[in-house]
C-alpha cells in the first residue's frame, strides 16, 4: 500500500516537472500544480472512471514513438557531424569531493549502481499479470516482457548515449551547478529528457519539443492513475478482514470504493507538500519499498523451489526446480545487496531539508515504480500494465544522471557512465 502511495506522489511530481521544464513560468505554481495533479485524477474516479486498454494505450505509442524519435534523429544529426548540445553542456558542476581512490572510490560506484538500478522497477508488472493475458497466457506474457524489455533498453541506452553527446549537466541542488544562466534558488532547471529534446529538435520552441514534453506527462499522470484503481481495492480487501478500517470497504455512490480514493489522494499531497514536491527526495522512499518487496519475493520464490524438491521425483522436474532455485536466489542476493547499498547511501536524502528555498529548482533523478494496474474490480489489460511500466520507465529515463550527479564530484557524462 505503501507503494501505492508513492507511486502517485513520485509520479505526480515528475509531472509537473516536464510541465515546468517545457513552462519555466509555472515554477512558482510547483506545488499547487502538484496537488491539482493528484485532486483530478482522485476526483474522476470518485465518479468511476474505469481504465480503457485502448485509451491508455495511445499516450503509450506516442511516448514511445516520441522518445525513438529524440533518439534516431540525434544520432542522425551526430553522423551528419552536426551533433546536438545541451543547454547545460556549459555548466560545471561543484564538487563536494575530489580525487576518490580506493574504498571511497568503490563506496560511489556502488552508489551509481543502486541508481541505475531503479529502472528495473516496473518489469515485475506483466508477470503479475499473466491471467490477464490472452491464451496461451505464459507465451504472450514471455513475448510483452521481451518486446518492453527490448524498448527499454534502446529507449534508455539511446537517452543515455544523447545525455554523453549533448553533454547534459543537472545536480540534486541547482546552485551546485556552476555557470548557471539565471537564479538557481528560484530558477528552474530542466529534465535530462526535455534537455535532450530542445537540443535534438532545435530549440524549446520546436513543436516536436512540446509533444515530447506531453507524452512524457501523459504516460507519468496515466501511471499515477493506477495507484487510484489498485489502493481503493487493496485496501477494501484488508478492511473486510479487519485489517484496516471498516469504511474502507464500503462503495460510494458510484459504487467505487470511495473512501480509498480520498485517503490516498490526502496522503499522496501530505507528502508532496512535505517534501516540497521534490522527486528526488520522494523517490528515496519509494527505493526502499521497492526494492525491499523484490527480496522478499525473491526469497519466497527459493523456498517454493525448495518446497517443489522435497516433493519432486522425476529428473526434469528436479533439474528445472533447481535451475530455478538458482536463478532466484541469485536474484535475492543482487537485489540485497542493491537494498543496503540503497539503504545506507541514500537514507538521508530522504528527509525533508527545510534550508532549500521552497521554489529552488526541480531536482532530477531516476524513478521508477511498479505497476498497479486492478482497476475496481475489472481485470487489468495487458495494454494499461504496458502502459503504467512504461510510465515508470518514463521517470527512470527523464532523470537517471541527476540521481547519481550526488556527489556532486563528477560531471553527468563520468556518472552516466558509472551507472552503466
Amino acid at each position: 500500500m505503501v507503494d501505492y502511495i508513492m507511486t502517485v506522489a513520485v509520479s505526480v511530481s515528475s509531472v509537473v516537472d516536464n510541465i515546468i521544464s517545457a513552462v519555466p513560468q509555472l515554477n512558482d505554481h510547483r506545488l499547487l500544480l502538484d496537488v491539482g495533479f493528484v485532486v483530478v485524477p482522485m476526483a474522476m474516479n470518485l465518479r468511476g472512471l474505469r481504465e480503457s486498454g485502448r485509451a491508455f494505450a495511445a499516450p503509450t505509442y506516442l511516448f514511445i514513438a516520441s522518445v525513438l524519435l529524440v533518439v534516431v534523429v540525434g544520432f542522425a544529426r551526430v553522423l551528419t557531424g552536426h551533433p546536438p548540445v545541451a543547454e547545460s553542456a556549459s555548466y560545471g558542476i561543484r564538487a563536494e569531493q575530489a580525487g576518490l581512490t580506493g574504498l571511497a572510490l568503490v563506496f560511489l560506484l556502488l552508489r551509481s549502481f543502486s541508481s541505475g538500478c531503479t529502472a528495473l522497477t516496473g518489469v515485475e508488472a506483466i508477470s503479475n499479470g499473466v491471467p490477464a493475458f490472452r491464451k496461451p497466457k505464459a507465451l504472450n506474457a514471455a513475448r510483452t516482457m521481451t518486446a518492453m524489455g527490448a524498448l527499454a533498453v534502446v529507449m534508455f541506452g539511446g537517452i543515455t548515449a544523447l545525455a554523453l553527446i549533448s553533454k547534459v549537466h543537472i545536480a540534486e541542488n541547482t546552485c551546485d551547478l556552476t555557470g548557471f544562466a539565471g537564479n538557481c534558488q528560484t530558477d528552474p532547471h530542466r529534465t535530462v529528457i526535455s534537455q535532450i529534446g530542445a537540443a535534438v529538435f532545435g530549440g524549446d520552441h520546436a513543436i516536436l519539443f512540446y509533444v515530447l514534453q506531453a507524452a512524457t506527462a501523459l504516460i507519468l499522470i496515466l501511471a499515477a492513475n493506477t495507484a487510484f484503481n489498485g489502493f481503493p481495492l487493496l485496501a477494501s480487501t484488508l478492511a473486510q478482514d479487519r485489517y484496516l478500517p471498516r469504511q474502507l470497504h464500503t462503495r460510494g455512490d458510484r459504487l467505487a470504493f470511495s473512501n480509498g480514493i480520498v485517503a490516498l489522494a490526502g496522503v499522496a499531497v501530505l507528502l508532496i507538500v512535505a517534501f516540497d514536491g521534490s522527486t528526488t527526495r520522494l523517490i528515496q522512499l519509494y527505493i526502499l519499498g521497492v526494492f525491499t518487496s523484490f527480496t522478499l519475493s525473491q526469497a519466497g520464490m527459493v523456498r517454493h523451489s525448495n518446497r517443489a524438491l522435497a516433493g519432486a521425483t522425476d529428473p526434469r522436474e528436479r533439474r528445472a526446480a533447481h535451475r530455478s532455485r538458482l536463478i532466484n536466489a541469485l536474484g535475492a542476493v543482487l537485489t540485497a545487496i542493491v537494498l543496503v547499498v540503497v539503504l545506507i547511501t541514500k537514507f538521508t536524502h530522504g528527509a525533508p531539508r527545510r534550508h532549500r528555498h521552497p521554489h529552488a529548482g526541480p531536482d532530477r533523478t531516476a524513478a521508477a515504480g511498479r505497476d498497479r494496474t486492478a482497476v475496481n474490480g475489472l481485470r487489468p489489460t495487458a495494454s494499461t500494465r504496458l502502459t503504467a511500466t512504461l510510465g515508470k520507465r518514463a521517470l527512470s529515463s527523464k532523470g537517471y544522471v541527476g540521481q547519481a550527479s550526488r556527489s556532486g564530484a563528477l560531471d553527468a557524462s563520468s556518472l552516466t557512465a558509472a551507472e552503466l
